[in-house]
């Protein structure tokens, strides 16, 4: 049966908003095991205006470094920011870069991490130098040689005993030696003896390593490669997937498939996927999203193909991102939300400021306001404008339906969060706009660096909250003008408390 998720399957219900905001919440239970290549990704930013006197290349001037993990420590750190558990098996070297990774990984919450350290042996590194956003070179430091067979005895081990604790395995093989030779046919024994599903997102060609998984996860050129067949339409991805599970014993196939989304195929059914990216940035990682959330959702008992809905919105939100991202429960639950789904403005505070970062390193300036918004008229539009003038972006940031109780003597707004945020995603001059809970905008403030802080003109600017902050990065503020009484039409002006 072929199934577009477009629309409406008849194979299973639960593809309604609703339905899928619980589900995906679900995940949130799961408790995974991951084991395989740890790597540790460095990120240098900074501008290259001038060329090399020494040689005709450019010189990057270092103005931000960030180390994160990658790999499968990538996909753990996806699976934590679902909110899920995960114990963590994997190798690194004796090195600087091994102990780094070891504390990027040990603090994270929920995460048990079995991290064995073998002698003489390089972590794995990639090292990523941008220029305005750019890339400009990658390097990378490996030893891709299977483990010493001391070590690997121990790591079949540990991980066999981590399965008792954990309702799923997931293997991330990045070929760097983790998952080496007959290691992942073990584990998926291991995993059969301990009644627990098996996932593997697998590199490379000898799936005959993989036989017996539950779920294999190759991308479209991967599944051409190892069937020798066609698998670009949709009907050749179906031919293409059920040729690699009867060939493998493999249980269903995931296949992601770029701009086209992803097809789950079993020997019974398929679903293809639409793809879910509202605007691709960069695709680094969105493998490892797509594996954690799938991981997450048979481990939290979700049928198989709304977990693969749910990778299929989440590597959406990441390939909108910038390096090696993840996808935050609250960020799914923002692109399900049946209040917020047709409103592609409204996202998390945290994906503001995800968003403000790529905006700034295309050289535009980002404008910041907050307020309570509560009825939308044209002394708000009027502001709206002028802030929108003053810069490249504007987001708008809203109190939520539960103010704090120092905000509580001041009235909570009269209308819901979710119907403000959608009055102001229809006005043309605002960019974002995100729901606060806090007290007060400074946090978000600080961590948004706006270019550019918007008030009305009733404010002294030593009122206005974060004003004596913007200095420190260079912003400045804007006291916008509010319409006469006059012009306003009813009778009304924005009050302090709504902007």
């Amino acid at each position: 049966m072929m199934n577009d998720v477009s629309g409406n399957p008849p194979s299973f219900q639960s593809d309604k908003p609703r339905d899928l905001l619980e589900a995906a919440r679900a995940l949130a239970r799961a408790s995974v095991l991951v084991v395989g290549d740890a790597m540790l990704d460095r990120y240098f930013y900074g501008e290259a205006t001038r060329i090399s006197l020494e040689a005709p290349v450019p010189v990057l001037c270092v103005q931000r470094e960030l180390s994160l993990p990658g790999g499968a420590a990538n996909v753990v750190r996806n699976i934590t920011a679902l909110g899920g558990a995960a114990a963590f098996v994997s190798i690194v070297g004796d090195d600087m870069a091994g102990s780094d990774l070891t504390a990027l990984i040990g603090r994270q919450n929920g995460v048990e991490p079995w991290l064995l350290v073998q002698g003489r042996r390089v972590t794995t590194v990639k090292t990523r130098f941008l220029a305005q956003g750019q890339h400009l070179l990658r390097v990378d430091t490996e030893d891709p040689v299977p483990l010493h067979h001391k070590i690997a005895e121990r790591l079949l081990r540990i991980a066999t005993d981590a399965m008792a604790a954990t309702s799923v395995t997931l293997l991330s093989d990045y070929n760097k030696g983790v998952l080496a030779g007959d290691m992942p046919a073990k584990l998926i024994a291991a995993a059969k003896q301990a009644g627990r599903p098996i996932i593997v997102d697998p590199r490379g060609e000898g799936y005959e390593a993989y036989r017996g998984a539950d779920v294999i996860m190759p991308n479209r050129r991967e599944l051409a490669t190892v069937t020798g067949m066609p698998a670009e339409s949709d009907e050749q991805i179906m031919l293409a997937g059920r040729a690699l599970l009867a060939r493998f014993a493999i249980g269903a196939v995931l296949v992601t498939r770029s701009e086209h989304g992803m097809s789950l195929v079993t020997p019974d059914e398929v679903w293809h996927f639409p793809a879910e990216a509202l605007d691709v940035h960069d695709v680094a990682g969105a493998g490892d999203t797509v594996a954690a959330v799938l991981a997450a959702g048979m481990g939290a008992r979700l049928p198989l193909p709304i977990a693969a809905r749910l990778a299929n919105v989440a590597a959406g939100i990441v390939v909108g991102k910038v390096g090696t991202a993840v996808a935050r429960l609250p960020d799914i639950e923002a692109r399900l939300s049946p209040e917020t789904g047709d409103h592609t403005k409204i996202v998390t505070p945290a994906a503001a400021i995800e968003q403000a970062e790529r905006w700034r390193r295309r050289g535009w300036r980002v404008g910041f306001t907050h307020g309570k918004f509560d009825r939308m008229h044209q002394g708000h539009a009027h502001l709206l404008e002028q802030a929108r003038g003053a810069c490249d972006r504007l987001i708008v940031a809203i109190d939520g339906d539960e103010p704090p109780l120092p905000k509580r003597s001041l009235g909570r707004p009269a209308r819901r969060a979710a119907d403000r945020a959608m009055a102001l995603a229809a006005q043309p001059a605002v960019d974002l706009v995100c729901v606060l809970e806090e007290e007060s905008p400074l946090a978000m403030i600080l961590a948004l660096k706006p270019d550019l802080l918007v008030k009305g003109s009733s404010h002294a600017e030593a009122d206005i909250i974060g004003a004596d902050r913007l200095g420190a990065w260079g912003g400045t503020v804007l006291r916008a003008e509010l319409l006469p009484a006059s012009a306003r039409g009813n009778g009304r002006v924005a009050s302090d408390t709504e902007i």
